[in-house]
């Protein structure tokens, strides 16, 4: 995470640029907003960090919306479903969004920002300047008191509610965050895929499981084949996929299908069995979307939490599938430790 803090009237927001919108019925200019204080949040709805960003925004839109604070979400998509118009709806009503969301498709408006990351947040003054600005997760502190003093510069009388606390352990004072494994993404673009037979684009390849299976990437067996941004299961009988990691948390965007037609002309719910170190999953350990027969059940694109561990460990996953077409696109991972 970092941020910043701007001196009064520096940088004047640009606009944003036209596209469609979710909870609003009409589209938001910047420039209608004139005379109050607009907090813009670039986000993706399969970026961990911007999800465990969410609860902060939702409680700020409740605490200061009545004190003139607008907030709008910016979506620029990771992968190319996220530009589907139906998955960020159910990502919103899923999520609890309250506050209006650009669908920023074209990544326009974040171009205008010269945005470079997820998520990313900015505070603009009543007078349309950019006052303080944050990027990645935590410093919510930091960016709450942000808030508060540009509204108390525009109203000092103002009566606002004290600073939050940490909503998470894991943010509060004492919480220890290790270095993780990286991000992993599985397709030809940025794939970590570890297997000596490579990839190939357009045709499926049987990949045969290494006996040696190093950090920092994951691994495959079965037949599958790469797109540019995943890798889709094409066999007839067992599809497997092994990571091995170092962190708190692993998350994997995952799709029951890696094409739009078929997910809409043939909607299917996958079966994603879930191991840890060759074992099934145990009960104490399984992520918020991990059934307690030990199976993530994959309904629609998005992020799915695979595993909880108690702190920062060291362990391999093993997902084992079925589904021609099934698709994975990414692992994350959560880093920091409850004090």
């Amino acid at each position: 995470m970092s941020e910043t803090l701007l001196s009064a009237r520096v940088v004047r927001a640009p606009a944003l640029a036209e596209g469609e919108w979710i909870n609003t019925p009409a589209p938001i200019a910047l420039a209608g907003l004139r005379g109050q204080t607009v907090l813009v949040d670039f986000w993706d709805y399969t970026c961990i960090n911007c999800l465990r960003t969410l609860p902060y925004l939702r409680q700020w839109h409740a605490r200061y919306r009545p004190h003139g604070l607008v907030i709008i979400g910016v979506h620029a998509p990771e992968f190319a479903f996220g530009r589907e118009r139906g998955q960020i709806e159910a990502a919103v009503r899923e999520l609890d969004i309250p506050y209006p969301v650009l669908l920023d498709s074209g990544f326009r408006t974040w171009d205008a920002f010269a945005n470079r990351c997820w998520p990313a947040k900015y505070l603009i003054d009543p007078h349309g300047y950019i006052r303080y600005q944050s990027r990645g997760e935590g410093g919510y502190e930091a960016f709450e008191r942000a808030i508060q003093a540009v509204l108390l510069e525009d109203n000092p009388s103002r009566e606002l509610p004290p600073v939050m606390q940490p909503l998470r352990p894991e943010d509060r004072p004492g919480a220890v965050c290790y270095r993780a494994t990286p991000e992993l993404h599985a397709g030809l673009e940025r794939g970590a895929l570890g297997n000596p037979e490579g990839y190939a684009g357009g045709v499926p390849v049987l990949y045969r499981m290494p006996a040696q299976r190093p950090h920092g990437a994951f691994y495959a067996e079965g037949a599958w084949q790469a797109g540019r941004e995943y890798l889709s299961y094409q066999g007839q009988a067992e599809g497997v996929i092994k990571l091995p990691y170092e962190a708190v948390e692993v998350n994997a965007v995952l799709a029951p299908h890696f094409e739009a037609v078929e997910r809409m002309l043939h909607p299917q719910t996958v079966s994603v069995e879930v191991w840890q170190d060759d074992l099934p999953l145990d009960e104490a350990v399984r992520g918020a979307d991990v059934s307690a027969e030990g199976r993530a059940l994959v309904d629609r694109p998005r992020l799915y939490n695979l595993v909880r561990n108690p702190g920062f460990e060291r362990h391999e996953l093993t997902l084992r599938v079925r589904a021609r077409g099934f698709a994975v696109y990414a692992f994350s991972f959560t880093t920091c430790a409850r004090p």
